[in-house]
């Protein structure tokens, strides 16, 4: 084994409890975009600091918001920040709904189908985004030796995504449409990001959604990248927002602002100290040093294009997923 397939698997091997869902969960006007702070508020003094839980998928891309807690910059805003870790996508929205968690980092997609569930939640800002081109932080692979090298041939293939019916499979479907494919042959099945890698050598699987650094780990093992999905769909999608319920959004807007002013000044902090950010994985996730220097990391902003959110809401019921697109303005708060 090489010191890199080496270094590869033990990565894998650090995160494969915690990865779960890169992918996804507005506009009346496509230049519209959610509010962010322009500037920092006061430190807080003591009496003013309100504790307050925030969940997140233990992942690579919850490394900024350790890092930035560790070093003070909550508690710079006033905030007292325990992070709960949600270990799927599925347990994420009704930690929030239950009052399990107060804000949650989650997908946007799942934001979408907790609306059109009638539940009341709402994105505040944006948290993280896959990159509109160059190398993005998830695709499609398909194995060594397969003759799979585009999404065209992903029809009447049998093709993993981590969670059925979210954007993963979504944007497939779209791509493989868009490439002269027939998405309807496709058969998806679910399987763990850490699984995949097994499942395509096995021949259980044709091709597989993953992250990094799984991308990485089958691509470098033989594998072919076959589509960045998303960046082929819907070029800089946001992966992860930030979510309340709208309780918390209209009963206390200071808090909300609050929280976005913080992730904000911790999203510059975590651009200065990218060691720091690296640092928090090796501490939180047992990632290798090494192998945390060289993980690719999404695009961190609370910036949030919720036109592309809209986009995302049109696609899904282009293709049948939402029985109707939700006007995503209606979810996100102002």
């Amino acid at each position: 084994m090489t010191r890199r397939s080496a270094l590869l698997t033990a990565l894998v091997a650090a995160v494969a409890l915690g990865v779960t869902a890169c992918s996804s969960d507005t506009p009346t006007e496509p230049e519209e975009t959610s509010p962010t702070a322009e500037e920092p508020s006061p430190e807080a003094t003591e009496d003013e600091v309100v504790s307050i839980t925030i969940g997140a998928l233990p992942i690579s891309e919850t490394a900024p918001l350790w890092a930035a807690i560790d070093a003070g910059v909550f508690a710079e805003h006033g905030l007292d920040v325990t992070v709960e870790a949600i270990q799927g996508g599925a347990l994420a929205m009704p930690a929030l709904v239950n009052g399990d968690v107060d804000f949650l980092i989650g997908q946007p997609y799942g934001a979408l189908r907790a609306h059109l569930q009638d539940l009341d939640v709402r994105i505040i800002a944006n948290y993280a985004s896959s990159y509109a081109e160059g190398d993005d932080i998830n695709g499609v692979v398909s194995a060594p030796g397969s003759d799979i090298s585009r999404p065209a041939d992903l029809a009447g293939k049998r093709v993993a995504v981590n969670s059925l019916g979210a954007a993963g499979d979504l944007t497939i479907s779209a791509v493989v449409a868009q490439d002269g494919g027939d998405p309807s042959t496709i058969e998806f099945v679910e399987v763990a990001f850490p699984d995949a890698k097994a499942q395509l050598e096995a021949g259980n699987i044709d091709a597989a959604w993953v992250p990094q650094p799984f991308l990485n780990m089958i691509v470098g093992a033989g594998g072919t990248l076959v589509t960045y999905n998303y960046q082929d769909t819907l070029p800089g999608l946001p992966t992860l927002v930030i979510i309340a319920t709208g309780a918390t959004v209209n009963d206390d807007p200071d808090l909300v602002n609050r929280v976005r002013d913080a992730f904000s000044a911790a999203f510059a902090w975590a651009a200065d100290n990218d060691d720091a950010v690296r640092q928090a994985l090796v501490d939180n996730l047992s990632i290798p040093p090494e192998g945390a220097a060289a993980l690719p990391l999404p695009r961190f902003d609370t910036t949030l294009d919720v036109q592309l959110i809209q986009d995302l809401a049109d696609l899904a019921a282009e293709f049948g997923f939402f029985e109707s697109a939700p006007d995503v303005a209606d979810i996100v708060a102002q």
